[in-house]
């Protein structure tokens, strides 16, 4: 009896298994058959499109607002606010690409860049993912600092050291997400191609390990040490300060970076817990079966949405809960609005201007050719 068994089947199947990524969005997860979370061509969309729109918008809002003080009235802070804004500006710019790809279960078509388009991507995240912390662990230190350490920290909150952190954590971001960029790229599987992560690397493995417990249990662990600290100080000093307004403003700056640091934790432990739990489960070789399999996968997928949308809500804390805020994005506002107006004032007299000039100089030449012709 002859045997008609599809080898290129099977052999499509062990070149999925070889390039298993942690992701999520493809065909196999350790042997196991697999399809995409239930609607999730439909929902991840959405919600990238949303991440996008929002956080793009959100985050010019605040450049634009903090930017538009005057060096006098900036707070040292904004330096730390601005340039996390403008991360989550770049990261935003690659959602519409991974809105794409998810439309497509996963699959990326990008033609001939789109190797390119899968490190660029995945390099923004990684380094997204990196400086926010960084900057939010500089933001903390910072208030700690000012609250706790005031007179023994002039150097230290002076515009030029808070000039020459933000460089030191723009480059440390930047090479920290080399790997990334090193490791991601485009592979073939058999329904297409995904841009996928070679996690076949035991050094990858290792180096994902290490960034996620150095570059977020460490961060948050000095951040709670900061808060802390803040707290104990402020319920012991503010009764008895000596000047009501300065102690309510220090409140109202810890309570700010307090409410970002919170919104952070909350997008990106989820994210970290699976990530740590499927390194972990590699390293450890685990015969897991199908269901815990899928439970990680479908753990990190929507952990992986949850922490995008840090990127977008930053915004709005600064909007509802600083008041401050509000008013400059209003005085930027009616200045845009009284300009606009300016400028079509201005463009609707020259045109009528114009208008009469033309009539003026064609009855003028009428005439001319009438006294002429007479």
């Amino acid at each position: 009896m002859e045997d008609y068994t599809d080898y290129s089947l099977q052999d499509d199947y062990y070149a999925d298994l070889e390039n298993f990524t942690d992701n999520g969005s493809f065909p196999f997860f350790f042997g196991c058959p697999s399809s995409p979370l239930q609607g999730s061509n439909i929902f991840l969309p959405v919600l990238y499109y949303l991440i996008f729109f929002t956080g793009f918008f959100g985050n010019l809002l605040v450049i634009a607002v903090v930017g538009s003080k005057g060096e006098n009235r900036r707070r040292l802070v904004d330096t730390f606010v601005v340039n996390l804004a403008l991360a989550d500006l770049v990261f935003v710019l690659t959602l519409p690409l991974w809105a794409v790809s998810s439309s497509q279960n996963g699959y990326w078509n990008f033609g001939a860049i789109g190797n390119l388009l899968c490190k660029l991507s995945s390099y923004i995240i990684a380094v997204n993912r990196f400086s926010n912390i960084f900057f939010l662990t500089c933001m903390s230190f910072d208030r700690y600092l000012a609250v706790v350490r005031l007179m023994d920290s002039r150097y230290l909150r002076s515009n030029r050291c808070i000039r020459a952190t933000c460089a030191a954590v723009w480059i440390g971001s930047l090479l920290l997400g080399v790997p990334s960029w090193v490791y991601r790229s485009v592979q073939q599987f058999s329904e297409g191609q995904s841009c996928v992560e070679d996690n076949s690397s035991y050094f990858f493995l290792s180096l994902n390990l290490a960034t996620s417990l150095l570059t977020f249990v460490f961060p948050v662990f000095i951040i709670v040490i900061c808060y802390g600290t803040i707290i104990m100080r402020l319920n012991k000093h503010c009764a008895a300060a000596a000047n009501p307004r300065a102690a309510a403003r220090r409140r109202h700056s810890v309570k700010m970076v307090l409410s970002i640091i919170i919104a952070f934790v909350v997008s990106w432990l989820p994210f970290n817990v699976f990530k740590i739990i499927i390194v972990v489960s590699q390293f450890s070789d685990v015969d897991l079966n199908c269901d815990a399999q899928a439970w990680q996968r479908n753990g990190l997928l929507i952990s992986c949405c949850l922490a995008f949308f840090n990127s977008c809500v930053n915004p709005a804390i600064y909007f509802f809960l600083d008041h401050h805020f509000r008013q400059r994005a209003q005085v930027l506002y009616k200045t845009w609005r009284s300009k606009t107006k300016s400028m079509q004032s201005y463009n609707s007299s020259a045109s009528f201007t114009n208008v009469g000039t033309t009539e003026s100089f064609g009855a003028t030449r009428g005439r001319s050719q009438i006294q002429t012709s007479e």
